[in-house]
């Protein structure tokens, strides 16, 4: 399996043009934060103090969470081609198995995810630093590479679910520009979540990636959040639920609640994933 999972590492890699496609949604949000929405968010929220860094973590927290499916989704793209040309199949000839092989796609996927969202937050984060002084201490780096692995882990489940009857790459390509265009809406990066109507609100919580962004949102705005809105603690769970910091359902989640739910959604959808393998294995012994 470990073969495998390096076969479809270096497939992704190699394909430069790919690599930079699956990053173009999210280079998109960033200049479009950069020419259009920073200002005028800039201005909305300007009685506050370290109003730049405040946005600045913001963005890249929905960013990571674009990139992460983006990415995840390209690298599962070679499934895909795999499907259309039997080369999974001639894969089955050899002892991997079924299962073996979903999984060598999932993990491969999954590190795609997390290699890619290490470049971008360390372009993102190295950009802001010159531009707005903005810095993150060591803990903070730390709870986000880790949520980065979750975050990636998350968005392959997901995506595979998604792709489970895509049989050819026309149609992976037609179903990966749909969800390129949407997501940034679904995880509240291109509007703040508390700015949304009550139905696309709810959309958004019915995102799995959404509750990673908020996550990511609560690792990275937290030093900040708490210097701004000292003892006014009112304020900043408006402005938690206005930013989509913290999810609302009929109150604010806490961080604890959120990984819950993340990892409730994850194992769910890899056993939705891996049960037809499984019975496909069952079936392929015999």
């Amino acid at each position: 399996m470990l073969a495998l999972i390096k076969r479809n590492c270096r497939l992704y890699f190699r394909n430069h043009s790919g690599v930079l496609l699956s990053l173009l949604s999210a280079g998109i949000a960033f200049v479009l934060y950069l020419v259009f929405l920073k200002a005028g968010m800039h201005r909305e929220w300007s009685q506050l103090p370290q109003t730049n860094q405040l946005l600045d973590s913001w963005l890249i927290a929905g960013i990571l969470v674009l990139t992460g499916i983006s990415t995840t989704l390209a690298g599962l793209g070679q499934l895909v081609s795999d499907r259309e040309r039997q080369v999974d199949r001639d894969l089955l000839l050899t002892d991997v198995g079924p299962v073996r092989l979903e999984l060598s796609y999932l993990v491969s996927a999954t590190i795609v995810g997390i290699v890619m969202q290490l470049a971008m937050f360390a372009g993102m984060w190295g950009y802001f630093s010159f531009t707005d002084g903005l810095r993150f201490s060591g803990a903070q780096l730390l709870d986000v590479v880790g949520l980065m692995m979750i975050s990636a882990g998350l968005a392959t489940v997901v995506n595979a679910l998604i792709i489970a009857r895509i049989h050819t790459i026309d149609n992976f390509g037609k179903l990966a520009t749909i969800i390129g265009t949407t997501t940034g809406f679904l995880v509240g990066l291109y509007l703040p979540v508390g700015s949304l109507p009550t139905t696309a609100q709810t959309l958004v919580k019915l995102t799995p990636e959404s509750y990673a962004a908020s996550l990511y949102r609560q690792i990275l705005m937290n030093d900040t959040l708490n210097t701004v809105f000292a003892h006014i603690s009112i304020a900043q769970n408006d402005f938690e639920r206005l930013m989509g910091v913290r999810i609302n359902w009929s109150g604010l989640l806490t961080a604890s609640q959120t990984y819950q739910i993340i990892c409730y959604i994850l194992v769910s959808c890899l056993l939705l994933v891996l049960i037809p393998v499984w019975r496909q294995q069952l079936q392929w012994r015999r």
